[in-house]
């Protein structure tokens, strides 16, 4: 979703493409349960507080900012969620995977139990409602999954995280847990020996986000 003029509220709502693949199943999988906001584009470095026009005009660079388009890219988009944190709040929530790399051999498993840190006055802390974890090339896992939060989002998102099979798509999955088993197939290695992926996870309370990357390496022979 966009607006398209910062001038007059009109707004542009588009699906992603995991929604429309959703909505092509036409099997009652695709329901619209939660929404997020995100100001990916803006540049909070233009809030200048000496302007001499006064208070009222520190934010107008941002403000007069080109806003972005909706697009239906979901790995592109959105990245960077808005979320509501205690007042007086001093230092920004982080995630803590306890890996800042995965490897895998083919067929290995691991199982990710992320964390917060600097959350609600805590150290460390699990989110209530869970994380969100997107594989970017699912066909790299022979098992992705999430598991421990027993929300209608995290049932309807674990529930329909399949993908189209021959096609190179994220897969999300939502859990206190997120397990992974790298794939057995040979041939997505071709002649290499290793094939490489990215595990985003966001924190579904406090908007926390963490990219690593994960390699899967071969040790099947062909």
């Amino acid at each position: 979703m966009g607006y398209l003029n910062n001038q007059v509220i009109t707004v542009d709502a588009i699906l992603t493409k995991k929604g429309r693949q959703l909505l092509a199943q036409n099997d009652g999988s695709f329901r619209i349960t939660q929404f997020s906001l995100a100001d990916d584009e803006i540049d909070y470095t233009l809030y200048n507080p000496s302007n001499t026009s006064g208070s009222a005009f520190y934010g107008e660079a941002i403000a007069n900012m080109p806003l972005l388009e909706a697009f239906p890219d979901e790995s592109q988009i959105m990245k960077y969620k808005l979320a509501t944190l205690p007042r007086g709040t001093a230092v920004l929530p982080v995630l803590d995977l306890g890996f800042s790399t995965i490897s895998l051999k083919q067929g290995a498993s691991l199982s990710i139990t992320p964390q917060t840190l600097n959350y609600l006055g805590n150290a460390t802390a699990f989110e209530t409602s869970g994380y969100a974890a997107t594989i970017a090339d699912v066909r790299t896992m022979a098992t992705f999954t999430g598991v421990g939060i027993q929300s209608e989002a995290a049932e309807v998102q674990n529930a329909t995280s399949t993908t189209t099979l021959g096609t190179n798509v994220s897969s999300a999955v939502i859990g206190s847990q997120i397990n992974l088993r790298a794939t057995t197939v040979n041939t997505l290695f071709g002649a290499n020996s290793t094939i490489n992926t990215t595990l985003t996870v966001v924190g579904l309370d406090s908007g926390a986000r963490l990219t690593i990357p994960v390699t899967i390496t071969q040790t099947t022979a062909l």
